[in-house]
């Protein structure tokens, strides 16, 4: 058994189809399709073209936002797998009970017989052709990825652990498997009976060219089409690294641009960006801060591991970063061990990311663009207006939470902080959690030109009711620790006059929040 893991769009479903194509005794004769490619060559090959049983299940379109509506989705596709072969019901290799079991197959079947529904098949098709057949399951982590973000993981693990385990491991009729997705999910959350699994994952030194464009392919289809911008779409469209090979295109832009000649998102406006928009905005603050540095083209170290551990995720940063490293958002410049040096994986991620924290603030659009302006007019009482209205708003995507030991109120208002990074890049440096005098401030915009623009600190705590009886003697906390800990020492140490620079601290208790 083999698993070949790469990012979305790379050709994963491409691949299975040619080999099914290839080895499928439904498309013998057809010698037509591989005549003059590389295959043909070897007479071995060209010997099996065509004469296998081959099972060929993709799980692509498996994604529901609920348990009960995935069994369901995957009962269709199995009611529909076994319609090709219904020719077997008018053969005598099944007995009259067997064919009756046969017909039970249907899309509102019960789970058990979900289970064993490869099994079974593979037996059939063995005893109907005489020969093992091929099983092919394509984008296989699909409906796991969509179960973790509509939450109800732990129930598809069990139903597709089994299916698995009697497909794969306890099938004496199965020759080979192939299968492909973009993740290597753990063996204990799913592949804990398969001990003979190989993984072909994207730092393995194996197909690294097989999947997406080489640089030479790239620029030779360029001159064909008659484009010159090289640089260009190496900037928006390379990065991507597999195994030794360190310059790989993304194939699904290139199609693209090659068909409409414009410099673009292709790639990053396809479906399968949900999971990485629920980790970062559910991360931690430590998680948040690291994906602020990566978003302003700067490189973060963390430790890798291939194996996603879904359970995992959102409690360890380095879990979010592996899986955003397999799934292509991120590359790898440097790797020591199991250090590794990320950064986003070329221009168009890059684009794909921004939009995706400007989709967070979709639904107070105007009043957060009203909160920018009346900050930089230092207008605190628009300020107090907008902001508690943007955390109604927001509240369901972010969660500000009430007590000052939950990690809630810091997600929420560091998505926020992302947010403004968005807007206020082109003018302020924007950075969070940096050491500056003597602790760590919250939030610091330093002005990409001090002659024109002012620069702000923003300090946020949350309302202790033991410490602070009101949210007015919170905002005296942080404008305290403002002062106490020196937060505006490094801008004044850039030459900035203290005068202009403009100190405000955030309190917040649960949805209501207090600007001072």
């Amino acid at each position: 058994m083999t698993l070949v893991t790469r990012p979305r769009r790379f050709g994963k479903t491409l691949l299975l189809n040619t080999v099914d194509r290839f080895l499928s005794n439904q498309y013998q004769n057809q010698s037509q399709w591989f005549e003059g490619l590389e295959v043909w060559n070897d007479p071995a090959l060209r010997k099996v073209q065509g004469t296998l049983p081959v099972i060929f299940l993709s799980f692509a379109d498996v994604k529901e936002r609920n348990y009960q509506d995935a069994v369901r989705k995957l009962a269709e596709l199995l009611f529909r797998l076994y319609g090709r072969y219904r020719f077997l019901l008018e053969s005598d290799v099944l007995s009259e009970e067997e064919k009756a079991e046969y017909r039970k197959v249907l899309p509102d079947m019960e789970q058990a017989r979900i289970s064993g529904a490869l099994n079974i098949l593979s037996e059939y098709l063995y005893r109907y052709y005489h020969k093992k057949v091929i099983i092919l399951l394509d984008e296989y982590d699909t409906p796991m990825q969509e179960a973790y973000v509509n939450g109800y993981w732990k129930e598809i693990t069990q139903l597709f652990r089994s299916l698995f385990n009697s497909a794969l491991k306890t099938n004496p009729y199965m020759d080979r498997a192939l299968m492909t997705g973009i993740t290597r999910v753990s063996r204990e959350s799913m592949f804990s009976d398969l001990n003979n699994l190989k993984v072909i994952s994207t730092s393995t030194d194996r197909y690294t060219t097989a999947f997406g464009f080489t640089e030479a392919e790239v620029f030779s289809a360029m001159d064909t089409y008659g484009y010159r911008d090289k640089e260009g779409v190496r900037r928006w469209y390379d990065g991507f690294v597999f195994g030794s090979s360190r310059s790989i295109y993304n194939p699904w832009s290139i199609i693209n641009y090659l068909q409409e000649g414009k410099l673009k998102p292709y790639w990053s406006n396809t479906s399968g960006n949900a999971l990485a928009s629920k980790l970062i905005r559910e991360g931690n603050r430590a998680l948040k801060t690291e994906f602020e540095t990566i978003l302003k083209g700067e490189t973060i170290h963390s430790r890798i591991d291939e194996q996603v551990v879904f359970g995992e995720i959102q409690g360890k940063a380095s879990s979010v970063w592996s899986l955003l490293l397999a799934s292509g958002y991120l590359k790898a410049l440097h790797v020591k061990g199991d250090d590794y040096e990320l950064a986003l994986t070329n221009y168009e991620v890059a684009q794909m990311f921004e939009k995706l924290v400007q989709r967070w603030f979709d639904a107070v659009e105007d009043d957060y663009n009203d909160f920018v302006n009346a900050l930089l007019r230092d207008d605190i009482e628009e300020m107090n207006h907008y902001m508690n209205r943007v955390a109604l708003a927001t509240f369901s995507s972010f969660d500000s939470g009430t007590h000052p030991s939950d990690a809630e109120p810091e997600r929420f208002y560091h998505g926020f902080v992302l947010g403004l990074l968005v807007e206020l890049k082109d003018r302020y440096l924007l950075t969070s959690n940096r050491e500056s005098g003597f602790g760590r401030y919250d939030v610091m915009l330093e002005p990409r030109n001090p002659n024109v623009d002012d620069a702000y600190i923003l300090e946020f705590k949350v309302n202790d009711p033991k410490e602070e009886p009101d949210l007015q003697d919170t905002v005296k906390a942080a404008h305290a620790q403002i002062t106490e800990k020196k937060y505006a020492q490094s801008l004044v140490e850039r030459g900035i006059p203290e005068e202009r620079i403009h100190v405000y601290g955030f309190a917040f208790r649960g949805k209501e929040v207090l600007i001072g």
